[in-house]
């Protein structure tokens, strides 16, 4: 997600063919990536039967109208007419309406929000779990593009702000508990038979961390630029101080984990 978004929000006008690569993107280490990156050349459906589209719950777009619609739909997101939220929550609905890949249209209709709010500058550095907001409410969420389907685009915009705002407060409180945990790390550090100097680059690799919750030499070495002698004896100390637990027993390609990170994650998946 973050190289996909980071990537297409440096375009100056989005084009169809920068769905293409964003799909291939996030596809690329999915089960069905033989499609990735690849748009749909027969009718798809969602819900009913694998046969034909009768009784299916959606029946999008066939094949031969997809190029106009996703160049409308692209002319759409190069404009700024609308407030960012707003263009966003209707851009991922008409993305979502035209569904121009056989699989994996949700991640790349997600993804397209977070171009569009890194394009208009309204989150230009993280990208906020909005996902994560929408998700939790599975069932409202496909009412409201159904709605939006059927002309009521009002409910469908107030529907996507309110899990925009969920999704703000879920990363506050997640970077709250990221610098809480932080600090206990830090005391663990201190509370070592010999902690280290204030220069140690076992402070420096706690700052990181959270980009890293799962961390090895070579990442540490980037991450810090440091040397690599200089991170293996922080992660050392930090393995001591249990900050990091070690994934393996073998002394090649190792990797630790940042404890008690993942679990922050974790809850920040499931919307707590």
């Amino acid at each position: 997600m973050q190289l996909a978004v980071e990537d297409a929000a440096t375009f100056e006008h989005l084009a169809p063919h920068h769905f293409e690569q964003i799909h291939a993107v996030l596809l690329q280490s999915a089960p069905r990536s033989a499609g990735a990156g690849a748009i749909r050349d027969e009718q798809n459906w969602i819900g009913g039967n694998d046969y034909n589209p009768c009784g299916a719950d959606f029946v999008p777009p066939p094949p031969g109208e997809l190029d106009r619609l996703l160049a409308d739909l692209c002319t759409f997101c190069s404009e700024e007419a609308l407030p960012p939220l707003v263009q966003a929550a209707i851009a991922h609905a008409q993305f979502e309406t035209i569904h121009p890949f056989n699989d994996g249209n949700g991640r790349t209709g997600r993804a397209l929000v977070q171009v569009l709010l890194r394009r208009r500058g309204l989150a230009p550095d993280y990208i906020p779990p909005i996902s994560v907001a929408l998700a939790a409410e599975r069932a409202r969420y496909i009412n409201g593009l159904d709605s939006y389907r059927t002309g009521n685009v009002g409910d469908w915009i107030e529907q996507f702000a309110v899990a925009s705002a969920r999704a703000a407060q879920l990363a506050r409180r997640y970077l709250d508990h990221v610098r809480e945990l932080q600090d206990s790390w830090r005391e663990r550090l201190l509370a070592t038979s010999s902690p280290p100097r204030a220069d140690a680059v076992a402070w420096r690799l706690i700052g990181v961390l959270p980009a890293h919750p799962i961390i090895t030499v070579p990442v540490g070495v980037t991450a810090t630029e440091r040397s690599k002698p200089q991170v293996n004896m922080g992660i050392d100390r930090l393995e001591v101080a249990g900050v990091l637990t070690p994934l393996s027993e073998s002394q090649r390609n190792r990797s630790w984990e940042a404890v008690g990170l993942l679990d922050l994650l974790a809850a920040l998946e499931e919307g707590r």
